[in-house]
């Protein structure tokens, strides 16, 4: 009998290894598939120019957005459009939504022209207060999409906060940062989500 009992529990032993082996490969796989869709959301703070642009951009690539604005949700031209599900933040200072959408986020894109200056720079010198990775990206080069999409993968962003000027501190802005964003996002797996 004790035979028996040992053939019995060498067999479950093989079995339990089967299926810890089994496990392994399908978390394996799971990590690599999630490696392959990096971006689950954008965050911005809703201002004209940069920050507009890339939630069009999101919406546009099936991104789900979010974020952080000022309390009254108002920006330059107005208060921001509903079709924006961002939270507003307690302050009208838009300092407030700016940290927190650096603090909420695991990286920041910022997208400009020139020096930083304003509110732009003050995103910068959130990022760096909490760690945050921080990508500069100046748009009078029109930057390669490739390097991008590789910082988002090597840093493993999967909430993006993209920020920058404000449309009337640098007229055009909106478009151009908007041409970008939309084939940056084109090139990166989406889960469809909003």
């Amino acid at each position: 009998m004790s035979d028996f009992v040992d053939k019995l529990r060498l067999k479950e032993q093989a079995d339990e290894d089967q299926y810890f082996a089994r496990r392994d490969r399908e978390l394996i796989a799971a990590l690599h598939a999630r490696r392959e869709r990096p971006l689950d959301r954008l965050v911005s703070g809703g201002q004209s120019g940069v920050d507009r642009a890339a939630l069009d951009a999101a919406l546009a690539a099936g991104i789900a957005i979010g974020g952080w604005c000022a309390r009254g949700r108002l920006a330059e031209d107005g208060v921001i459009a509903a079709r924006y599900p961002l939270r507003e933040a307690p302050s009208a200072d838009p300092a407030q939504r700016t940290e927190w959408n650096v603090r909420d986020s695991d990286g920041t894109l910022i997208l400009h022209r020139g020096p930083l200056a304003g509110g732009t720079a003050l995103t910068a010198d959130f990022a760096r207060h909490y760690g945050r990775p921080l990508r500069l990206l100046d748009l009078e080069a029109m930057p390669a999409l490739a390097p991008i999409e590789a910082w988002l993968r090597g840093q493993g962003i999967r909430v993006l906060n993209v920020a920058g000027p404000r449309e009337s501190e640098a007229p055009g802005i909106g478009a151009t940062a908007l041409d970008l964003l939309q084939r940056l996002l084109r090139r990166l797996p989406a889960d469809g989500s909003h």
